[in-house]
């Protein structure tokens, strides 16, 4: 969950194969299939329950017919949902990433279950940028983009020429490109079945309120933000993860930066979350050890609040005090939408998505830790003979030196399996 606020807290397609050019660290290792145990076709993945009791009483399906308790999970969500026959589970990370990370960890390497072909669909709320979309829009993200992980200034110590306190690693300007990754800033997910679920989800009807519609309206004399005084829709744009719940006209900005700079301009930042590039990285992780396929994850976000404000309304009004409407139907379309999509791909378990949806795109993380070449960052992030040569260099402050190291490790990894660095 990213876009709650406090007011409301009380209240098939033609596909091309993907080839790979690049070698892994590790070959993936090959787990047989475990008998006796649950393996779903489909798994929601909610961050808190309001998200998550959507899924709860519908005509459509039974989520509480079992709930199993697994050891590691959040202590507030302690169990998985699923279905009587386990096609369909439900797991309920809690919020921001170190729960997210920690509740995705200990589902994935649970002995109970075999998500081997499970297709996984992040399904939350999320703040949303009128540049783009608007309130009870529903979001399908090709990028999840870590932003905050940055160095930070405070707003008021930064020089005249600054426009924000973030600032890329290594770097001294906030319009460089970052010079260190920790791998996690950037995570690519499959662009042909992300337009599927577009697709499938397009013919829900999705919900409203009168009060989401007045606010949206505020948007309208400002020309940057014709999409957020519009109705809602259901688009492809990206997601921002941060730990940091940011409000505001000048962070929302920053962080359009930083997607544009992590993507190599070309990402669409659109929605803010807490949690998604800690469960992508869980996922990613996984498939590594053929426990999971990463090319079978869907991320979809629907807006409850704008992340700035809108002419004539502060921004400190605008997070806590304005009521805009959106979240009552944030959460229905999560419903609306993500039925649709789950419907789909049960309906066309055996024709189509058993096997799978190949890639049309690269799909990983910015080290290419599951093989290809990412299309996204730079270059020297992967373990190369720049890589190597920069880790030998001692130069720069203690932070930087420990990137070189790391540097340095990686590629010594890569050098005893046999990679050329």
């Amino acid at each position: 969950m990213w876009s709650l606020k406090l007011s409301n807290l009380l209240a098939a397609t033609a596909l091309i194969p993907f080839l790979s050019t690049a070698t892994p660290l590790v070959e993936r290792n090959a787990v047989s299939r475990r008998d006796g145990v649950i393996a779903p076709k489909f798994v929601i993945v909610s961050m808190f329950e309001p998200e998550a009791a959507v899924w709860w009483g519908i005509d459509e399906f039974d989520l509480l017919a079992q709930n199993i308790t697994l050891p590691g999970l959040s202590p507030l969500f302690p169990e998985v949902h699923c279905t009587a026959n386990g096609e369909i589970c439900q797991v309920v990370t809690g919020e921001s990433e170190i729960n997210a990370a920690s509740t995705m960890s200990a589902f994935v390497l649970s002995p109970k279950f075999d998500l081997t072909k499970s297709y996984f669909m992040v399904a939350g709320i999320a703040g949303v940028n009128p540049k783009v979309a608007t309130l009870a829009s529903v979001t399908f993200a090709r990028y999840a983009v870590q932003v905050a992980l940055q160095y930070e200034f405070d707003y008021r110590d930064l020089p005249d020429n600054y426009t924000t306190g973030y600032i890329p690693y290594n770097t001294d300007n906030p319009a460089d490109c970052p010079e260190e990754a920790y791998g996690t800033e950037v995570f690519e997910t499959n662009l042909a079945l992300r337009d599927i679920a577009i697709d499938l989800a397009s013919s829900a009807a999705l919900n409203d309120t009168a009060t989401a519609q007045a606010y949206r309206a505020k948007y309208a004399p400002e020309a940057a933000y014709t999409a957020g005084s519009q109705g809602p829709s259901v688009l492809g744009c990206d997601v921002a993860t941060s730990d940091v719940y940011y409000s505001g006209t000048h962070l929302s900005e920053a962080f359009e930066n930083t997607t544009r700079i992590w993507t190599n301009g070309s990402g669409v930042y659109c929605t803010t979350a807490q949690e998604d590039n800690a469960s992508l990285e869980v996922i990613l992780r996984a498939t590594r050890m053929n426990l999971t396929d990463y090319n079978r994850v869907i991320v979809m976000r629907t807006a409850s609040d704008f992340d700035r404000p809108p002419p004539g309304i502060s921004e400190i009004q605008n997070l806590l005090f304005v009521d805009q409407g959106g979240f009552p139907p944030a959460i229905k379309n999560i419903y609306l939408a993500g039925i649709k999509v789950v419907q789909g791909v049960l309906d066309g378990w055996d024709s189509t998505f058993e096997k799978g949806i190949t890639p049309t795109n690269y799909v990983g993380d910015i080290f290419a830790t599951l093989g290809g070449t990412p299309d996204f960052g730079q270059k020297s992030f992967l373990i190369t003979k720049k890589r190597a040569l920069a880790a030998a260099n001692e130069q720069g402050n203690l932070r930087m030196r420990r990137a070189m190291h790391s540097a340095k490790r990686r590629a010594a990894a890569a050098e005893a399996l046999g990679i050329e660095v």
